[in-house]
């Protein structure tokens, strides 16, 4: 199967190594802005984000390999192009219940567990050791961070940032492009472009809608 990366940060190195170290993956490129033209190494074309129209066609998958989400997001909605045409990632140390459903484009990291009834919805990143637990529901974009919680029934709007090892508690609401920082208990709602720290958590900071 033939891969390209978008992105070179390092995200994309940790997803890279997830794909040169699965066989059936062949990377043809790696773009990303950072490169003012093309170059080849090893095979594999590094270039600017543009280049992809000269390469993508029928045959090929893309991988979003870009940690923001605000920025992954302007990228696929620029891209215009459609759900088949993105590749998802599962590390194979990840445990995935068999009644989770993970979104088009979302990359689930090494040992990461979505358990029973979880829906993990378009371009989100799962990151490593991040627990989602029993029919938690998390929206396009969203970034759980390593080691995070999401206990049963967390519900995540769009473009959700959940700061390494915090822990929401059951029923909690994430409001979309909320913020929730490192460490953090979340035993409340959050509101929606609001970024929240502390355990428990307290609103410091409203996040411009754009």
């Amino acid at each position: 199967m033939r891969v390209i990366i978008l992105g070179d940060g390092g995200h994309s190195r940790v997803i890279q190594e997830m794909i040169f170290t699965n066989e059936k993956y062949e990377v043809i490129a790696i773009l990303d802005d950072k490169y003012e033209q093309g170059f080849q190494t090893k095979g594999i074309i590094h270039a600017p984000i543009a280049y992809l129209a000269r390469l993508n066609n029928y045959q090929t998958n893309i991988v979003v390999a870009i940690g923001n989400n605000r920025i992954r997001k302007n990228l696929v909605e620029g891209l215009n192009l459609l759900p088949e045409n993105y590749l998802s990632l599962v590390h194979p140390t990840a445990v995935i219940s068999g009644s989770a459903n993970i979104g088009t484009g979302t990359v689930v990291m090494p040992n990461a567990v979505i358990n029973a009834k979880a829906e993990i919805g378009m371009h989100c990143i799962i990151n490593t050791g991040a627990i989602i637990e029993h029919d938690n529901t998390i929206g396009e974009y969203t970034h759980v961070s390593p080691n995070a919680t999401l206990t049963g029934n967390v519900t995540s709007g769009e473009g959700v940032h959940v700061g390494s090892s915090a822990t929401i508690i059951p029923g909690m609401h994430l409001g979309n492009w909320s913020v929730i920082g490192a460490g953090s208990t979340v035993i409340e709602h959050i509101p929606a472009y609001s970024k929240a720290v502390g355990s428990p958590t307290r609103i410091i900071e409203r996040i411009l809608s754009k």
